[in-house]
């Protein structure tokens, strides 16, 4: 058997890590071979719902989950990670901009960002889930001077999930036979869900549908998905999000399918003319646990004009939150590195 990799969790009391953590125990995120420790953290109020969900994990017997520890402080939980999902973020009450939403997040995930580079291990993965996402991993990325940029993600893998399956539900394909939907931008209601390179049975999806529908529906009712389950759950997304959070760490760990690309938030290198610096939504591929983004398409003057807003909304997050974006790491992520991390794992396991 492997040796046990460490998976750290914020957030995970909550209804997103509920549905979540039993996947990755059964082996869904890594391999169906790949044992894994769950260093769980929770704000100290949310301690006790946190040790009922140990309870239950405890109780299904997963022959993978090799053992699990609680933690109500961030810097203890993140010792040794080689994987570190950032769920945990104030949510957005009534009446809340966006502006003050990050305003009371990017603080807490700039200092995330420092505890991961000095205790997690040399090789993490990061994935940010706490919206706002893009954003709160570039805080988390630029305080970490001693890691590649190319270590922190968002999640956009929701979003592009949803373009699929309610494509697949309105042309009557599978969601498997669907292929290069791209989600440009940001995890918020500018992001621009592109069809332009996408297939359906080998096929251009927009030769498929009707154009109107397209650029009058199918973007909007991307763009606000996740409001539409909140109005009609009273809840929001939960056991969609953990299925988007199992699909992004495992294309990026095992390699995305052949002939397809899937959407991530990343650290730009100027790649379609989007700003160096700002996380951003691209097309990607992913093998050998490194990413490239897809080179070479071509852009609409539709796209290109959709690209553009929620680049903008990105530039302006980023002025919001420049008082926590140390100048040291500037260059690093201005000047991406084309050699990414290998996605070894380095076995040092130390607990310091």
């Amino acid at each position: 058997m492997k040796r046990p990799v460490r998976i750290a969790i914020t957030g995970a009391a909550g209804s997103v890590c509920y549905s979540l953590l039993f996947k990755i125990a059964t082996g869904e995120m890594i391999d169906q071979d790949q044992p894994v420790i769950l260093q769980l953290i929770e704000v100290p109020e949310a301690m006790g719902a946190l040790r009922g969900i140990a309870m239950e994990l405890e109780d299904c017997a997963f022959p993978l989950l090799h053992s699990i520890s609680l933690h109500d402080k961030f810097e203890e939980g993140v010792v040794g990670a080689h994987f570190v999902l950032l769920l945990g973020a104030k949510p957005r009450g009534p009446g809340m901009e966006r502006s003050e939403l990050i305003a009371v997040n990017a603080p807490a995930f700039a200092d995330q960002g420092r505890a991961i580079n000095q205790f997690a291990n040399r090789d993490v993965k990061v994935l940010v889930v706490g919206n706002p996402a893009n954003t709160n991993a570039l805080c988390a990325s630029r305080n970490a001077p001693d890691l590649s940029p190319a270590q922190f993600t968002a999640l956009t893998r929701l979003d592009h999930n949803r373009a699929r399956g309610i494509l697949a539900n309105h042309t009557g394909a599978n969601p498997k036979d669907i292929r290069r939907v791209t989600i440009w931008g940001n995890h918020s209601n500018t992001q621009f869900p592109d069809l332009g390179h996408a297939t359906i049975y080998g096929e251009p999806a927009m030769s498929q549908v009707d154009e109107n529908w397209y650029r009058d529906h199918f973007i909007q009712k991307i763009q606000k998905r996740g409001a539409a389950v909140i109005e009609a759950r009273g809840r929001s997304s939960a056991a969609s999000a953990a299925q988007a959070v199992i699909n992004h760490m495992h294309d990026w760990i095992n390699g995305t399918d052949e002939n397809d690309w899937v959407s991530m938030a990343i650290v730009s290198d100027g790649s379609y003319g989007i700003a160096k610096g700002i996380v951003y939504s691209f097309p990607v591929r992913c093998d050998y646990g490194r990413f490239q983004i897809v080179r070479g398409l071509k852009i609409s003057d539709f796209a290109r004009k959709k690209m553009t807003a929620t680049e903008q909304e990105l530039l302006t997050e980023m002025k919001t939150v420049a008082d926590l974006l140390p100048k040291e790491t500037e260059a690093s992520h201005q000047n991406l590195s084309v050699g990414l991390r290998s996605g070894q794992y380095l076995r040092t396991d130390r607990v310091r």
